[in-house]
């Protein structure tokens, strides 16, 4: 009876499956567009280049230099790989020098690495946008794309280094430019040049010496119980930082951002509950002389209840399911293309280091969890036709 009763007056049914169909695409999108926005962001700050976990000597993070460094150990390795999450280990020696080409000079974070590991790591191979990737050794060189641009460098030129190295000894070299890589965030295209790990030791006068570790994990959820591990397993000799505590600034972007996005979903709940409501409104005001008929003639109170019930269900049920099944290709299609800023905007965001782009996440769990939400509030304003029944009075209801 209640699946009649829907499709008696098709266009009430129409607008109420229709405001909750409408309130399920605009909550799933906009946190689509909220959780994409910040795994963009994390991959291109994290699984880029930091890597959500790093090992360091003990008390390197407070006091990053060279004399902090320590031995390269494939003991180590091993224990670092007892960790079951942990999904690519690779070493790296890091420094920063003074880069010139002419009268041109620029201060840069130079990398040693070992190209094979790093790019099974972090695909580094894979951001290159000119010339050919690094080999094991030789003198030669990755530059990020600002950087070139800065010191107008191209593939094949030779680039001065001047640093400081292990105990105070001079680190200086000249090197010849092999590839040119891009990175999505600004602040690493204008700063980072990468060289093989050997080179870089011998730069900078540590044989076998490294700086850290940084691991890829299978699971980045489970980022804090696996950086706990590590802990107990490495004791206080090495310490442990996951991301989050490498770049807590952006940490509290997220948090600041995923804030002010709930005050916002906040807001589209309320219209949500608005517009919900206000077709319940419209269908008892339609349906009071029936009401106060079917009741007239017998017709118990609880069963009208269980009525109305059934079709609020059903009816936000079929504007949750048409919801979610049309979100699917527009999430998916911002995916692939996503939104991008240019302009005034999209340079205030490259000026903080972020790229100006909000693509959306696929997470099953937006889906799911955003049409319960709607859901909800479906149900909860289905208690508005109980209480209306519960209180009508026949007589007065069938009075035109």
């Amino acid at each position: 009876m209640a699946w009649l009763n829907l499709w008696r007056n098709k266009g009430r049914t129409l607008i109420s499956m229709a405001a909750v169909f409408f309130a399920v695409i605009l909550s799933i999108v906009l946190s689509s567009i909220t959780d994409g926005s910040f795994e963009h962001l994390i991959n291109n700050m994290v699984g880029y280049y930091t890597g959500y976990v790093q090992v360091h000597k003990a008390g390197y993070w407070d006091e990053q230099n060279l004399d902090n460094s320590f031995r390269e150990s494939a003991s180590l390795e091993d224990s670092i790989k007892q960790v079951e999450n942990i999904s690519g280990v690779t070493p790296r020696l890091e420094s920063f020098a003074l880069a010139a080409s002419g009268d041109l000079t620029k201060g840069v974070m130079v990398v040693g690495i070992d190209p094979r590991r790093e790019n099974n790591t972090t695909t580094l191979e894979d951001k290159m946008v000119a010339g050919k990737y690094l080999s094991a050794s030789g003198n030669e060189v990755l530059l990020g794309e600002g950087l070139a641009k800065r010191l107008k460098l191209t593939l094949n030129d030779t680039l001065i280094l001047i640093g400081q190295g292990y105990h105070g000894a001079t680190a200086a070299g000249k090197y010849q430019i092999k590839g040119i890589i891009r990175f999505g965030a600004p602040d690493l295209n204008e700063r980072m040049l990468f060289m093989p790990l050997s080179t870089a030791q011998e730069l900078f006068g540590g044989d076998q010496m490294i700086t850290s570790y940084v691991l890829i994990l299978h699971d980045k959820k489970q980022l804090d119980e696996t950086t706990h591990q590590l802990r107990t397993i490495l004791k206080a000799n090495y310490e442990v930082m996951s991301w989050e505590e490498i770049m807590p600034d952006i940490r509290q972007h997220m948090i600041s951002d995923k804030a002010n996005m709930k005050i916002f979903q906040a807001i589209l709940y309320v219209l949500v509950a608005m517009g919900i409501f206000g077709t319940m409104l419209m269908m008892m005001v339609e349906r009071t002389y029936e009401l106060g008929m079917l009741m007239a003639i017998g017709m118990k109170k609880s069963k009208m209840v269980l009525l109305l019930v059934s079709e609020s269900v059903l009816t936000v049920m079929g504007g949750c399911l048409i919801g979610i099944l049309l979100s699917i290709p527009v999430v998916y299609y911002l995916k692939i293309h996503p939104i991008r800023f240019s302009g005034d905007m999209g340079e205030t965001w490259e000026r903080f280091g972020f790229e100006a782009v909000l693509p959306t996440s696929t997470a099953p769990d937006n889906f799911i969890w955003q049409a319960l939400i709607v859901l909800c509030i479906g149900f909860v304003l289905s208690i508005y036709p109980v209480w209306k029944v519960l209180r009508l009075d026949p007589v007065i209801s069938m009075k035109r």
